[in-house]
């Protein structure tokens, strides 16, 4: 059962009816759409989705109209109108969405500042925050408040504007990550983002399969690189993403040979060998397998169906989108 609101700050001056006429003006494209914010992006689908692979950079995902259900191992997690996910580590999921071009789902993702969170992290401990959970979590679905409910609100207005963006935009977005890393779940985000224990450990080799995902990298490495024995490192791998190193390493490389085809219009041979695959029959099999479709085929539609932005300027991790 998730946790009551801290505290209500009625505002009669906005409505959800205000957020979704800001989010459809950001949102001409059906797909994902760039804002005068590097970090936040806009998402519009004018369909269902059933059974879809994602794989998120870290960030936190605002559904404003619609609802997402994350299918993450044995856990579900709702992120609607209600609710917002946080996630702490990019794992790999399977998303199920509602939409229509009546009342499509549109969503805020913000790409996270890992500076600015620390820093916000600091300040909150300071300030006498609530300590960090013992458990922390690669994702989160936290209750909307009220609170956050103004703070998303005063983010859209913000965004509405290129001057404001400009000048108060990064303000705007620190706020929501106040909000968020104090929220009914912040301990257990604070936890994730802290990377300390084996979570931090287990996170330096998240990093280090997202910049070298191409190269021959096996288990063995990776653990004598998180100064873990293969076993325990194996176990906390999966602990954190409910796939095997091997796995997650596989489901890397096709998020990243996919978007390879769309943004670059790479041929499926040639994503192939640039995510590091050897056999072009393994990658075909590999790649319908997770996406349903042959390379080729599911990049056409990618390319027709859905506008995919550039890369995240600086990013460090292969996603999705």
């Amino acid at each position: 059962m998730m946790p009551k609101n801290r505290y209500s700050l009625p505002n009669p001056m906005r409505s959800d009816s205000d957020d979704v006429a800001l989010l459809r003006a950001l949102a001409p494209h059906e797909g994902y759409n760039l804002t005068a914010i590097n970090d936040v992006r806009v998402l519009r689908s004018d369909r269902p989705l059933a059974d879809t692979p994602v794989l998120y950079d870290p960030g936190i995902v605002i559904v404003c109209q619609g609802a997402k259900r994350g299918y993450f191992g044995d856990t579900t997690f709702l992120y609607d109108e209600q609710h917002y996910l946080a996630v702490a580590a990019p794992v790999p999921f399977t998303m199920q969405s509602e939409g229509s071009v009546e009342r499509p789902l549109l969503a805020l993702y913000l790409h996270l500042d890992f500076p600015l969170a620390a820093e916000l992290m600091v300040e909150i401990g300071q300030s006498g925050g609530a300590p960090t959970a013992r458990g922390p979590q690669s994702l989160v679905s936290s209750p909307m408040d009220d609170v956050m409910r103004q703070t998303v609100h005063h983010l859209l207005r913000v965004l509405s504007h290129p001057m404001d963006a400009a000048v108060l935009g990064r303000s705007a977005v620190r706020e929501l990550y106040y909000r968020a890393l104090t929220g009914p779940q912040g301990p257990n985000v604070r936890a994730a983002l802290a990377q300390q224990g084996h979570f931090g450990r287990i996170g330096r080799a998240l990093r280090r399969i997202h910049k070298d995902h191409a190269l021959p990298l096996d288990v063995a490495q990776l653990a004598r690189e998180a100064d873990m024995s293969a076993p325990s490192f194996h176990a906390h791998f999966k602990a954190v993403t409910r796939a095997s190193p091997m796995q997650y390493l596989k489901s890397i490389r096709l998020h990243q040979a996919r978007l390879l085809m769309v943004r670059e219009g790479m041929t499926a041979a040639a994503a192939c060998h640039a995510v590091g695959y050897e056999s072009a029959s393994q990658f075909n099999r590999e790649f319908k397998r997770l996406f349903g479709l042959p390379p080729t085929a599911e990049a056409k539609r990618m390319k027709a169906d859905f506008a995919v932005p550039p890369s995240h300027p600086g990013s460090t991790f292969v996603s999705s989108h």
